[in-house]
């Protein structure tokens, strides 16, 4: 399952080993039970490592940490918080994303879920979970997938230099405990959802401070326009 997925070059340096491993190992097995089984996983097996494909390891500038796909069909395609172009309603955490960018930067992306453009750019638009079982959200949850997404983090926060890490929620902010603040920026505050963007989320400028480290470190802004 694992051997016809391609992996950009500059993370297989720092990630192969992990496939050999035995949680990963046994990541593979739950995944291949859960096809044969008829279970529609999701997003498509091509799309699970679209957010290392889309921004390589030398590349990150930012890291944003989502909790696992959208469960809808045709919604996920391997960046957090992101959808398919044609999807309509927005999901309710990217309307909110999208309110605050809105009062932070003046800038109006409500046209599209699409966040492509910012992973090019060099935005690591990170699941905790890369898959889930088609509407069963958190279906994947502690198959393996955390294990692998924390050496990601662990590679950047090893590897990169002043990334700015963008943790929105209590799951988030746990999940980068352990990146060094000596070298990395962190902006915390509640989870964009429904729920919670009211507790502090709105109001954070989450958008606006990136920028602003970014550039006091000699890095190009990121230009949050769709």
């Amino acid at each position: 399952m694992y051997t016809n997925i391609k992996l950009e070059a500059s993370w297989l340096k720092h990630l192969e080993n992990e496939f050999q491993q035995p949680y990963m190992q046994t990541l593979k097995n739950f995944l291949q039970i859960e096809k044969q089984q008829g279970k529609t996983i999701l997003p498509k097996g091509s799309l699970w490592f679209n957010a290392l494909n889309s921004t390589p390891l030398d590349k990150v500038k930012v890291v944003i940490l989502g909790q696992d796909p959208y469960p809808t069909i045709g919604h996920a395609h391997g960046l957090c918080f992101s959808a398919m172009p044609e999807v309509r309603p927005l999901p309710k955490s990217l309307i909110n994303i999208y309110k605050e960018l809105q009062d932070d930067l003046n800038i109006d992306n409500f046209h599209t879920p699409y966040l492509q453009p910012w992973a090019d750019q060099g935005v690591l638009l990170l699941n905790a979970v890369l898959t889930v079982e088609a509407g069963k959200s958190n279906s994947h949850q502690g198959k393996g997938w955390e294990r692998f997404t924390d050496k990601i983090i662990e590679v950047v926060n090893r590897e990169c230099e002043s990334v700015v890490f963008i943790l929105w929620g209590a799951y988030a902010q746990k999940k980068g405990s352990s990146i060094d603040t000596t070298k990395h920026m962190i902006i915390k505050s509640p989870h964009p959802s429904p729920l919670s963007a009211y507790r502090g989320f709105f109001g954070s400028r989450p958008f606006s401070r990136t920028n602003s480290f970014l550039v006091s470190k000699g890095k190009e802004a990121i230009d949050w326009q769709l």
